[in-house]
């Protein structure tokens, strides 16, 4: 390259970078102005408000059989010291529902679609339809990685490694939840309670009251409560904690980007108008703050009439393909042809409520960018090892604001601009 070409190649990038620091002022007055908006439409959704059943003497009474469990360490909480026959109706479901995990276990389309067919037959499982959600925005974390904004910030080898903890979390926490489900779903079919049969499926001790108590009342609110600080449990170990993910995840740079663009964000969409509802999570790495957001979630979906009817009309009319244009056309496009393709994204995104065709975003689908991963054997422990975690079991509170869609707008332009100067300001040769 000759000096001048250099020059001309250097003025660009500077001016590039002066006009991105210029939008910072404008991104900052649209946040505020996002806040503002975000409590009326918090406001409007509000009511009417749905009951939260809570029974505090069958929580308690849960508990403590709980912990009397925990501390009996009994035969009857491990599996392998199981010595009573099983009948052989007993012996074909477990058989049936392991075959039925492995199967619909293969990616997160998958499990998200397990989740939804579970709440449809048996709408008492709240958790169900949470966790078919979650499991959504599980899927758009994934494909934002081969996105037209992330995809461009992390090298292959980061992006395997953050597939790797998000396909790792979902793949685990179903394996453990859905035969969960499964039984009590075969329980309504037989009319007698399958529950004795959770050690079979390395279900911890702590769950085996709370199915019982929910097969005897149909208590929703503290089955949800009770799986949420489960599975948030089972994964802390065999996930969050673990070394390899520890060092090649949780203490990378990459990780602390996402969550410094707040792309932590667990979403509801209420339409294909933009309409959304949710909660940003600070701090992925807090077994406490996972769990207070899950209850927090919960507290939104099954509390408030409006977000319920909106999201289970959006669920039963489009199916999940890990795009994010599932719920938001007006911003993403699946094809990649038809997207962005220049180092202006903030600059659009700030000019326009809804981006023309042509110039969306890229979120492609889940099974074009990511293939079925065969995960490693999972690690047979019980995490229920003292009664800290139960101090979690208690009343789920909606919070005041969680209209979500300014805020998704505002962590979508701040990436944007992180883009961006990425683009403008990479070494150059």
């Amino acid at each position: 390259m000759s000096l001048t070409e250099w020059f001309h190649v250097a003025t660009k990038q500077l001016q590039g970078g002066l006009k991105l620091l210029g939008s910072v002022p404008r991104v900052a007055e649209e946040a505020w102005e996002g806040k503002r908006a975000a409590w009326t439409e918090s406001r409007k959704l509000r009511y009417p408000l749905r009951e939260l059943p809570w029974d505090y003497r069958t929580a308690q009474a849960a508990m403590d059989e709980a912990e009397a469990l925990m501390m009996t360490n009994g035969p009857a909480t491990r599996p392998s010291s199981l010595n009573m026959p099983l009948c052989e109706t007993d012996c074909e479901l477990l058989e049936r529902i392991k075959n039925a995990t492995a199967h619909e276990n293969r990616s997160n389309i998958t499990r998200t679609a397990a989740y939804l067919e579970c709440y449809r037959g048996y709408p008492e499982l709240h958790w169900a339809l949470l966790a078919h959600l979650v499991s959504r925005n599980g899927g758009y974390n994934m494909t934002d990685l081969k996105g037209s904004l992330i995809g461009n910030l992390f090298n292959e080898q980061e992006k395997e490694w953050l597939y790797r903890l998000l396909e790792r979390c979902n793949a685990l926490i179903f394996q453990d939840a859905y035969p969960q489900l499964q039984l009590y779903m075969h329980s309504r079919h037989l009319g007698r309670s399958c529950f004795h049969l959770l050690p079979y499926f390395h279900v911890s001790p702590f769950m085996r009251p709370f199915w019982e108590r929910f097969w005897a009342w149909r208590d929703s609110s503290l089955l949800t409560v009770a799986l949420i600080i489960n599975e948030q449990n089972y994964i802390e170990g065999r996930v969050v904690k673990d070394p390899y993910f520890q060092k090649f995840v949780m203490h990378k740079p990459g990780f602390y980007l996402h969550d410094w663009l707040q792309l932590n964000q667990v979403i509801f969409p209420l339409g294909l108008n933009g309409g959304l509802a949710g909660l940003v999570m600070e701090r992925f790495g807090h077994l406490d703050e996972r769990i207070g957001f899950g209850k927090s979630l919960y507290a939104i979906l099954f509390g408030h009439q409006q977000v319920l009817d909106q999201v289970s009309a959006f669920v039963a009319s489009v199916p999940h393909t890990g795009s994010r244009s599932d719920y938001w056309p007006g911003l993403f496009t699946p094809n990649e042809q038809k997207a962005l393709h220049s180092p202006k994204e903030s600059a659009t995104l700030l000019a326009h409520e809804w981006l023309p065709p042509g110039q969306r975003l890229y979120s492609p689908e889940l099974n074009v960018v990511w293939s079925d991963t065969a995960y490693d054997p999972i690690p047979r422990y019980d995490w229920f090892q003292d009664g800290s975690t139960l101090g979690h079991l208690s009343e789920p509170r909606r919070p005041l604001l969680f209209a979500m869609r300014h805020e998704h707008r505002h962590g979508i332009q701040k990436t944007a601009m992180v883009h961006d100067t990425h683009v403008n300001l990479r070494p150059f040769h």
